[in-house]
């Protein structure tokens, strides 16, 4: 039976505006949206009053590990889906740095199986480049995945990739989009070096983490990758954390773009003296870094220089961030707080409504050929969020839905929240 949803009396994002409208949707797609009152609606149609509330395309985040398969302890598919929705996020890309890594047509075909049975919201995978695995990966159905995901730096896993034939054959060949961790492996190491010897005992500080995962290391990498990029593929820089780095990229929408790059909100709100703090809950590759670092990333949101705002979602157990720096792991879950911090972000007056939907929506849906969404529009698909920017809520633990169950956040309190996620048309997350 095909069922209706009136969304009656929202807000959409317009040109800077914020415009009244009333939204009909039919099934999976939005089939109609009118200033005035749709008249004569469909029998037993279901009305959403959202007065007063943002209507928002639903969040698509490029960047995520939801650990599954091989790391369920961490997090499973089904928890960071929910985890998602919750905080207006329809659509996911996952990484490919899973137990098995995703680096092969067989395990692939084997996470899409899970995903179908487990995933709550949209999804695609990243297939992950090896130093091994450049001709299979070429051939892959380009359909099936939503680029190359390549480690020039290593991080969670055991993926990085430092073959120079396997690199410059990727680069050389991809017809897909390539998105690259950046981070010179080489220096990484020195600086790890110096600072475990100058911490014999392993009581090194997490404040540390800045300085042995540093700008230069980002700045070289990214360099090295974009002087590979140009004139050849698609290149998509991810989690940019550094003023350096930003030297290397131009301004532009993001369709005239062939490098392109995104920041996730860790980065946008955390800052090194935040370490002292929150320790190795805040440790995380790239790592966080000053706060002129911070203002000059929400500066090049803001002037078109980086295209995409997402998490690196990255659970890990609390136990395991318990450990000492160099034991305790990086990745921070955020998943469900990205759009909230954003909000706060709007408020701040560090971006506008139109930047955030453009950054977190439309520009995802239009750089990855992503038919139908990202986009509040008649005929699209109906992945929406309904956001109150006047009613807030504190985080604590016993509202985080990431099975790792913690969260830097917990104690903030945010002046803004999602009210109801709609995917392909349902209400999977009311208030």
């Amino acid at each position: 039976m095909t069922t209706y949803k009136y969304i009656h009396n929202p807000s959409i994002v317009q040109n800077d505006c914020l415009k009244q409208v009333n939204v009909l949707i039919q099934g999976d797609r939005i089939i109609k949206i009118s200033e005035i009152e749709i008249e004569d609606l469909p029998l037993r149609t279901e009305i959403i009053e959202a007065k007063g509330l943002i209507l928002l395309p639903g969040i698509i985040d490029t960047h995520v590990h939801f650990r599954q398969p091989g790391l369920e302890s961490k997090a499973d598919m089904q928890s960071e889906s929910k985890a998602a929705i919750a905080g207006g996020v329809t659509t996911v890309f996952d990484m490919p740095n899973t137990a098995p890594p995703t680096t092969s047509l067989q395990t692939l075909l084997d996470k899409l199986l899970l995903a179908k049975e487990n995933m709550l919201c949209n999804y695609k995978f990243y297939l992950g480049i090896t130093n091994n695995n450049l001709e299979e990966a070429l051939q892959i159905d380009p359909n099936l995945i939503c680029g190359y995901k390549i480690y020039l730096g290593s991080s969670t896993g055991d993926m990085l990739v430092d073959k120079k034939q396997a690199i410059e054959g990727l680069f050389e060949r991809s017809n897909l989009v390539i998105t690259a961790h950046c981070e010179d492996e080489k220096r990484i190491r020195q600086n790890t070096a110096l600072y475990k010897e100058k911490y014999p005992n392993n009581d090194a500080p997490p404040s540390i983490h800045p300085l042995v995962r540093d700008a230069e290391a980002c700045f070289l990498s990214t360099q090295f990758a974009i002087n590979l990029a140009k004139n050849k593929t698609h290149l998509n820089i991810a989690h940019i954390t550094s003023e350096k780095e930003l030297s290397l990229l131009q301004k532009g929408k993001v369709n005239t773009k062939h490098i392109t790059a995104e920041v996730s909100p860790i980065h946008l709100w955390f800052e090194d003296k935040d370490f002292e703090r929150l320790g190795n809950k805040i440790k995380c590759n790239p790592s966080i870094k000053t706060s002129k670092d911070r203002e000059a990333l929400r500066k090049a949101l803001r002037e078109d220089k980086i295209d995409f705002v997402a998490t690196d979602h990255a659970p890990h157990l609390l136990l395991e961030k318990e450990k000492p720096y160099f034991q305790a792991p990086s990745g921070i879950p955020s998943i469900q707080f990205s759009l909230p911090i954003m909000l706060e972000l709007v408020k701040q007056g560090e971006l506008t409504l139109s930047q955030l939907q453009e950054k977190m929506c439309e520009n995802p849906a239009t750089y990855f050929g992503l038919e139908g969404r990202g986009f509040v529009k008649e005929g699209y698909y109906a992945d929406l969020v309904l956001v109150d920017l006047n009613n807030g809520f504190e985080v604590k633990q016993e509202n985080i839905l990431s099975k790792c169950k913690w969260s830097p956040f917990e104690g903030v309190v945010f002046s803004s929240k999602v009210i109801s996620t709609f995917v392909n048309g349902q209400i999977l997350y009311r208030d």
